[in-house]
């Protein structure tokens, strides 16, 4: 590539991520009690993918995948959001649609990363007891996999309206219980050598 290409690319890059970015902070302020989330789910998501060796570019597609992987909420009910109770199986049936809500936003954005279906899946379950398709095992992307297990780690260390925060520790020991039974067996290793070498820290306590 020249390097007029690449100073090209370089600025696409910056203006993408810019856009990304700005969709996600739409979104928080919408939602004031999940603010950061979507942030560091991405930053634990990366973290894992870094430890499992996978390629940067493929790291830096997860990054952008984090940031905007709640949006779906954008169709949810403010009220249900922020409940400060239980919710009742009717509104988290609401809630359940934001994956789908997302990739039917996404999927025709042609993206060099799988950006809708990862969104799409990162609910899912490898015993298939996810949501929204319950679909199972390998057939849950990569991607989606490392994601589910960052999102489950983040909204358990951190503060919800309907709960306090329950700690790293409750959240790393959930993973573990159910390590290849919900969660991917190499995701979740990657993620407890993290916590293990003092590289896990999500800011969220």
């Amino acid at each position: 590539m020249s390097e007029f290409n690449e100073q090209n690319f370089e600025g696409l890059l910056k203006v993408f991520n810019g856009t990304v970015e700005a969709i996600a902070a739409l979104y928080e302020k919408r939602d004031p009690y999940t603010a950061g989330h979507q942030r560091r789910v991405a930053q634990l998501a990366c973290a894992i993918a870094r430890k499992m060796g996978l390629p940067e570019e493929q790291i830096y597609g997860i990054h952008i995948i984090g940031v905007v992987h709640d949006i779906g909420k954008i169709a949810v009910p403010g009220d249900i959001l922020s409940k400060p109770g239980r919710l009742s199986p009717e509104e988290f049936n609401i809630v359940k649609t934001h994956p789908q809500v997302a990739y039917e936003v996404l999927r025709n954005l042609e993206f060099p990363w799988p950006v809708a279906e990862t969104i799409l899946q990162h609910h899912e379950r490898l015993d298939g007891s996810g949501y929204p398709n319950g679909i199972s095992g390998e057939a849950i992307i990569l991607e989606a996999r490392i994601l589910c297990v960052a999102d489950v780690i983040e909204s358990m260390a951190s503060h919800r309206p309907y709960r306090p925060a329950l700690g790293k520790e409750k959240a790393l020991n959930e993973i573990l219980k159910n390590k290849g039974i919900l969660y991917d067996p190499a995701v979740t290793d990657a993620c407890l050598r993290l916590s293990s070498n003092g590289g896990f820290n999500l800011n969220c306590e």
